[in-house]
């Protein structure tokens, strides 16, 4: 909590989901006993109104939205919901024997204003009514408050309980329910019109010398009506937060060779994926750009809605070959798709006046491909590559749609720019980057970037000034550095690897910095991304038992056991000549960190894989122990990389590889991989909840107790996680910090 009230003793939520007749499912977490409330008829608001004479003098605070109003009295909420010219549903959620005059006040208050223009009589009209981030009811309950807040479609509610507090004293009536039960999974179920309202079981845990002890808690019917909480023997001098939750999970897949590569996410919570598939039997969308499967393999791209519940599109992506992979993907702020990856297809479909039609040979090209916001038709496609194997691993897009792409190629003719930083190749394969205009019409620039043997960049980044960031490994033991870099020698093996970190300047015409990053065996860098103060977060695996760490960091010593490697972490500062902090991440197994996102407060949120049985997780946690002997794991770091928010295993009893991460602007991890388990874990009501056979993709959104529920104090800070600076001179919120959804 960030309440300026004595130090809370406990912290109760739930999570609630909403299941309309007319619609699916909506997922949500479970929460401190933190109630969330996801629904189908628009976004919840992440603002409340004082209530200045808009509406009756009872409510203290109000939201409205499509579909619903939030009204907040002194001893209730309703929620009125409407569909069609149908009557609005209403439920209300009473606080029984609770003080009938509390202490209710906005916290947080928001710039934005709400002004009432209504009817023809001036004297009616209400303007500049304050809005907030929160609302908190003080002293409910003794040394109880409640706490309401909107965080990203959601209604959230917090109980905080100061030292002394009972929560058994906490009784919640619901009206307008037409059920109440508790199911076998320990979650509470309000029938209701049709449908259903789910609050999810709590999850609670402590903290002791920096560990995390779970305890029990749940739900328990008081009456008809009525629920409250028990929660089992802790310790009353220490707060009780909630854990982190699977908000859904999903298959996607057909009959055969499923997997993501890929993933991104959008203002709204929308996911994109993309991959390799050689199902025939995909599940594909009507209306999406090619809905039949083309060759051996396919690429794919697929749209998910934010509660995992529907396909929004979906559509194979490929030519009559047996080699179509998409390996990135990104999506502006319109919603078009731009994916890039490799293709071995003559006939791979391009678009009149794209930069390349023709396929260059080789084996390999790679392709550039821009989606329309509904999946049915391509804006641009193009292949990229020179006579040799080229393959494209990376790609970010800026504000005015320019595409920047990164890869590896063989091709000593891949179509380079002059005054780029290298247009010639330095041999033994090279990595590079290309930057296209808008159009998919033309290079702004392109370059080779490696030194005399192999060099590979799987990992890119962009900032908001266009400079480009690169990470992979190299075998190159002349790699082009740069003065002052963290460390400008190989360190590896003969016929090793290092790591590598490299920034080029906006023109692409010159380093900014590039630096190994490596021990004396061989070092993996697998992905990257920056923060919006442009340090470099880089994910890998290393089989150096001399890693470079830092002091203070998570995990300073090797775990492995030869050959097995460790994950790593590491935070590299914006001039590239310094680790911020580095850890390793592992057990006696193979650890593997595939894929890095950063959130608005820095925090590094990792997916990967692993053979531990003894890998690195928190109690409580939603799988703590591995289900197979190849898995999927889900890690997030605090900001300082020197301890773990929550670390879990994600997977069945068979094999399962977490490939790609992204994090929303509510600070929720979005994870993609592929399984071959059938019972993989997945939630309710979400696209697809059975195992398809062979191999299939799995799409994943995980939550915990303290996401990025606002936005960045620090204005330098917002251009990350989904924020950003509005400068629109005109309007009251000239540069402050709002969200992509605030701005819709």
């Amino acid at each position: 909590m960030t309440h300026a009230r004595p130090r809370p003793l406990i912290s109760l939520s739930s999570a609630v989901l909403l299941v309309l007749a007319c619609g699916g499912t909506t997922a949500a977490e479970p929460g401190p006993v933190k109630g969330k409330l996801l629904e189908g008829y628009g976004n919840l608001p992440l603002s409340f109104e004082a209530n200045e004479g808009q509406t009756d003098p009872a409510v203290k605070f109000l939201s409205r939205g499509p579909g619903y109003t939030l009204f907040l009295t002194s001893s209730e909420a309703t929620l009125s919901l409407r569909r069609g010219k149908s009557a609005p549903r209403v439920l209300r959620m009473r606080i029984v024997g609770a003080s009938p005059t509390p202490t209710v006040a906005g916290v947080e208050a928001l710039p934005g204003k709400s002004n009432y223009f209504i009817g023809n009589d001036p004297g009616k009209w209400r303007k500049g009514i304050r809005t907030f981030a929160k609302v908190e009811y003080r002293n409910v309950y003794p040394g109880v408050n409640l706490v309401y807040y909107g965080k990203q479609r959601q209604l959230e509610y917090d109980f905080v309980l100061s030292p002394g507090a009972d929560p058994k004293a906490i009784d919640l009536a619901f009206d307008g329910a037409e059920a109440i039960a508790i199911d076998g999974a320990g979650e509470l179920v309000l029938s209701m019109g049709g449908g259903e309202v789910r609050m999810r079981k709590p999850a609670l845990y402590q903290q002791r010398a920096g560990k995390r002890e779970p305890v029990a808690g749940r739900y328990v019917r008081r009456a008809t009506n009525r629920v409250g909480f028990e929660v089992a023997a802790y310790d009353a001098t220490r707060p009780l937060v909630i854990d982190p939750v699977l908000v859904y999970s999903t298959y996607l897949g057909g009959s055969g060779q499923d997997v993501t590569w890929a993933i991104a996410v959008d203002a709204l919570g929308n996911s994109y994926v993309t991959g390799e598939t050689s199902s025939l039997d995909l599940p594909t969308s009507a209306g999406a750009f090619d809905t039949s499967f083309n060759g051996f393999a396919d690429a794919f791209v697929a749209k998910l809605d934010a509660t995992g519940s529907t396909l929004v599109y979906s559509t194979y992506l490929g030519g009559s070959s047996d080699g179509d992979s998409g390996q990135a993907i990104a999506v502006d702020g319109s919603g078009n798709a731009y994916v890039a990856g490799h293709t071995s297809a003559a006939n791979f479909p391009t678009t009149a006046g794209a930069f390349d039609s023709s396929f260059n040979g080789g084996g390999f090209d790679g392709f550039v491909t821009k989606l329309d916001p509904t999946g049915s038709s391509l804006v641009y496609s193009t292949y990229l590559g020179g006579g040799a194997f080229d393959a494209a691993r990376g790609i970010a897009v800026d504000s005015i749609g320019q595409a920047y792409v990164g890869g590896n190629t063989f091709s000593t003719n891949f179509p380079v720019t002059a005054g780029a930083l290298a247009t010639v190749a330095a041999g033994g394969g090279d990595a590079f980057a290309t930057k296209l205009n808008a159009a998919g019409s033309g290079l702004v620039y392109s370059t080779y970037m490696g030194g005399s043997d192999f060099d590979i960049a799987l990992g890119l980044a962009l900032d908001s000034a266009g400079a480009v960031y690169l990470a992979g490994y190299t075998r190159s033991t002349d790699l082009p550095t740069s003065a002052g870099a963290f460390d400008t020698s190989f360190n590896g093996p003969f016929n090793g690897t290092d790591a590598f970190v490299a920034k080029l300047n906006p023109a692409g015409s010159a380093l900014e910095y590039s630096t190994y990053v490596g021990g004396s065996d061989s070092d993996f860098a697998w992905d990257m991304t920056i923060d919006s103060s442009g340090n470099a977060y880089v994910a890998g695996s290393t089989f150096s038992s001399d890693f470079p760490t830092t002091a203070g960091a998570y995990d300073t010593t090797f775990n492995g056991t030869s050959p097995p490697a460790d994950a790593f972490v590491a935070k590299l500062d914006a001039a590239g000549s310094a680790l911020v902090y580095s850890s390793l991440l592992g057990g006696t197994g193979d650890d593997n960190a595939i894929a890095i996102a950063v959130d608005a407060s820095g925090r590094a949120h990792v997916t990967g894989w692993t053979t531990s049985s003894d890998f690195p997780t928190t109690p409580g946690t939603i799988q703590p122990a591995s289900g197979g002997s190849f898995e999927a794991f889900v890690t997030k770091f605090d900001a300082a990389g020197s301890a773990l928010v929550y670390s879990t295993y994600l997977g069945g009893s068979g094999q399962e590889q977490g490939t790609a991460i992204a994090v929303s602007s509510a600070g929720d991890a979005y994870v993609a991989g592929w399984t071959d388990s059938s019972d993989y874990p997945t939630t309710p009501g979400v696209f697809d909840t059975t195992f398809n056979g062979g191999q299939d993709a799995f799409v994943a959104v995980i939550r915990d107790a303290d996401p990025q529920v606002g936005p960045p104090t620090d204005k330098n800070q917002c251009k990350n996680g989904g924020w950003r600076l509005f400068n629109a001179p005109a309007f009251r919120n000239q540069g402050q910090c709002v969200s992509y959804v605030q701005r819709r």
